[in-house]
């Protein structure tokens, strides 16, 4: 005779089995588990105390065939490496966790040709995607949200769900903060010409050294990482100016070690900011000025939003987008502009 299923026996709970001792149909069961808004409060009840004590575990493929959802979600992000990454990747999977989804990670190392076809192999695999600094354009970004549940961070694209963080509002803060220190010829260091949110931080120091009346340069394009800081404090150094803002905290760190080699004093000699605040930031030499973005709540707003359209099962009925502001962080690696200092 077969052993009863549940705590101590030789067989794992099936769906039959929490059926039977909750004196319902398999059917019911299935609803309650993967859609529980759809069954009535209290045989919910009684199914997931009957599940919990038979110590059932849903079987994640077998669900996906019968109900073609996988309860997964695939996150996406241009670099694993970057700790700006670590913070929206520990926000969608608390997120995630609190469902009752998996998250499935997707380093697209910073290749839209990869992110897409990494959508398109791994598709039957999740119910949806969050999209992490994409890569891709406007075009192919648009066409994907009409193909698949997504949200895109830090990315505003017309007809996209997104989670934006306002690092644009974040570099008018900064380029006021160092106007006031006196600096009037100021650099931005420019990440990859593919992401869109460093092409919207140009636009923004643009209108505002129009409205304070300085220069502000682009220089770059350099990689997002602090390997490309050296290149660019060399850039930066030839361009005769006595600041910059950089595209993110790791080229900043990048090129604040590079000045140090080149006998560059920082603040005293020029000043930088950089952009995210990740971990590490206030312990660099000098610890640097840097726009602090919310990361971790961008991850979990992100969730809301796909899991409000995916168990809502309406693009309309679901929040679509949520903006996030930034503030400006003041440490050591900021200081008043060379031809200023001694003033009263």
């Amino acid at each position: 005779m077969e052993p009863l299923a549940g705590a101590g026996s030789r067989r794992p709970a099936t769906l039959a089995d929490v059926a039977a001792a909750s004196g319902v149909a398999t059917s019911t069961v299935s609803r309650a588990l993967s859609n529980p808004g759809r069954v009535n409060a209290m045989t919910r009840e009684r199914i997931e105390r009957a599940a919990r004590e038979l110590d059932y575990v849903p079987n994640s493929q077998a669900r996906a065939l019968t109900s073609g959802r996988t309860r997964a979600i695939a996150v996406l992000v241009s670099d694993v490496t970057n700790p700006f990454y670590f913070g929206i990747i520990r926000g969608t999977q608390q997120q995630l966790k609190a469902a009752g989804y998996t998250q499935l990670l997707i380093d697209t190392e910073e290749s839209d040709e990869f992110e897409d076809g990494m959508l398109h192999k791994l598709r039957r695999s999740f119910d949806g995607a969050i999209l992490a600094a994409s890569r891709l354009t406007d075009r192919r970004l648009t066409t994907l949200a009409t193909e698949l549940p997504l949200v895109a961070i830090n990315r505003q694209t017309r007809g996209v769900p997104s989670v934006f963080i306002d690092t644009p509002s974040g570099m008018e803060q900064a380029l006021g903060h160092l106007v006031s220190l006196g600096h009037r010829e100021i650099a931005y260091v420019s990440g990859p010409e593919t992401s869109w949110p460093n092409e919207g931080r140009w636009r923004a120091l643009q209108r505002a050294g129009g409205a304070y009346g300085v220069t502000v340069r682009r220089i770059g394009p350099f990689t997002p990482k602090k390997s490309a800081g050296a290149a660019a404090a060399d850039a930066l150094l030839n361009a005769g100016v006595t600041a910059c803002i950089a595209f993110n905290d790791l080229l900043a760190i990048g090129m604040l070690m590079r000045l140090r080699e080149r006998g560059v004093s920082v603040p005293d000699e020029i000043s930088i900011v950089g952009c995210d605040d990740i971990f590490g930031a206030d312990f660099c030499s000098p610890p640097l000025t840097t726009l602090t973005a919310p990361i971790e709540q961008a991850g979990r707003t992100a969730v809301s939003i796909l899991l409000s359209r995916l168990e809502s099962d309406s693009i309309v009925a679901a929040r679509q987008s949520a903006t996030l502001p930034t503030h400006l962080t003041i440490r050591a690696s900021t200081g008043p502009a060379p031809h200023v200092k001694g003033r009263s």
